[in-house]
């Protein structure tokens, strides 16, 4: 039962400290533990934080959403209780709050901020009753285990009107049609978007999801395209459309993979922001967190603070130094992420060095056929050297061939130690100035991260 709480959670913590000592991380399976121990423990441990708990879903971007918000709240002065490892279902949840729970019912931290995936996101506010929820935008990606995005819409769209969210705030991306339309039969629904003309692609991408009206079926009209199928849109059957965001980004300046910056509109007034991680991808995740700071009435000085002072999560455009040289990390999961990377890796001059490593573990499905949708033509002509590994390496080195790479200058490396170490040898650039760009899979970044602290090349510490 419920009230036998505290020797539970002994258990659970002992169990993690055993793993972790074993080499297991640790990150998930305490919590894990504790759920079967007792289902109710989510809730309960969450009942302590005096101002409730926020979440923060989307396909992509959620981790750098939350840790955006995490930076503006922090400044705010709020204490969190934040899943920063990125450990985003039940068994990572619990293990945040199990962490932060302490004896006689307290817990180290006011307010839980939670990046919630999209298949637990209805489970989680069932179970938290959050404060507020900010969706972020739905893509297609791991059909073998998420299917079609209808289907996740439809999951969110009972729980965000459901009893558990009825108090809830919902911060809502105005540009995604299938998450603008989770908010409109709500009142008070708080919209995000850009509002850029100089940033809209010539045509929409064939790779693109949410083309149609949820309405009436017909097909949208989109008259400015951002970035897969965000953008602003209207149905010409039925009349539906892009709902008016109140927080704007404008005049929106992309500086290759190293900054972006923008004009930030919120009720409270204009600000500039300068953000220290690229791509329009991260323009979104800051007007996402900025939304929500909105919503929990957070004032215009601390977003902009928050937001400039956020930086890169391991993997989400995080610089380190491989045997000397400069390499970014760039994380690709999907179409539409992988696509955002390249659109902005295009924007650096000169020819560039790759490192791709391609998984199809269950974190990253087990279907890989995405990455013939992934525009890798946007660079063919400017790779000098591409190495692939992972799983699936020869995959990724023939779908380089057919984007246009020379086959001479692709080079498949099973071995991902092996792998970085050949793609780190710049013997053409003297001083190694040319940095090296590495796209992994999710689970290939996990696999990363852990070679190059083990190597004294990264930091063991997710932040």
């Amino acid at each position: 039962m419920s009230g036998l709480l505290g020797p539970k959670l002994t258990l659970a913590r002992a169990v993690g400290r055993v793993s972790r000592l074993r080499g297991g991380g640790g990150t998930s399976l305490p919590g894990k533990l504790l759920v079967r121990l007792d289902p109710a423990a989510i809730g309960l441990l969450a009942g302590r934080l005096r101002r409730g708990s926020v979440l923060v879903s989307a396909t992509n971007g959620k981790t750098t959403t939350a840790a955006m918000a995490s930076s503006i709240l922090e400044r705010a002065g709020m204490s969190l209780v934040h899943n920063q490892a990125g450990a985003n279902m039940a068994g990572g949840i619990a293990s945040t709050l199990l962490a932060a729970a302490g004896p006689h019912g307290t817990i180290a931290g006011e307010l839980g901020l939670f990046e919630v995936d999209e298949l637990w996101l209805d489970l989680m506010i069932s179970e938290l009753h959050p404060r507020a929820i900010v969706l972020g935008n739905l893509f297609r990606d791991q059909l073998d285990r998420y299917g079609e995005l209808d289907t996740i819409a439809e999951r969110w769209a009972t729980a965000v009107h459901g009893p558990a969210a009825e108090q809830t705030a919902l911060v809502c991306n105005a540009d995604d049609p299938l998450v603008a339309d989770l908010g409109r039969e709500r009142p008070g629904v708080l919209y995000f978007g850009v509002e850029d003309d100089s940033l809209a692609l010539a045509s929409m991408a064939h790779a693109a999801d949410a083309k149609h009206c949820r309405r009436c079926g017909a097909p949208y009209t989109f008259d400015a395209v951002y970035l897969g199928h965000l953008g602003h849109y209207h149905c010409p059957s039925c009349g539906q459309r892009r709902p008016s965001p109140t927080v704007l980004a404008r005049a929106v300046t992309l500086e290759g993979v190293r900054a972006a910056r923008f004009q930030l509109t919120i009720p409270e007034g204009e600000a500039e922001v300068r953000l220290a991680l690229p791509g329009l991808y991260n323009v979104y995740n800051a007007l996402a967190a900025a939304a929500l700071a909105v919503a929990l009435e957070i004032p215009l000085a601390a977003i902009v603070e928050g937001l400039q002072s956020t930086k890169a999560a391991f993997g989400r455009a995080e610089t380190v130094s491989v045997a000397g040289r400069e390499t970014r990390i760039l994380l690709v999961k999907n179409p539409a992420g992988a696509n955002e990377v390249l659109r902005t890796l295009a924007l650096e001059p000169g020819q560039h060095d790759l490192l791709g490593v391609l998984n199809d573990n269950t974190a990253d499905g087990h279907d890989v056929s995405w990455i013939w949708d992934a525009d890798f033509e946007l660079l063919a002509g400017r790779v000098r050297s591409a190495t692939c590994s992972g799983t699936r390496a020869p995959e990724l080195a023939l779908r380089l061939k057919y984007a246009g790479v020379e086959p001479e200058r692709i080079e498949v490396v099973d071995d991902l130690a092996q792998a970085l170490a050949r793609a780190a040898v710049d013997d053409e650039d003297e001083g190694g100035r040319r940095p090296l760009h590495v796209l992994p899979t999710y689970t290939a970044m996990l696999e990363l991260r852990e070679l190059l602290v083990r190597r004294g090349e990264a930091n063991s510490s997710w932040r």
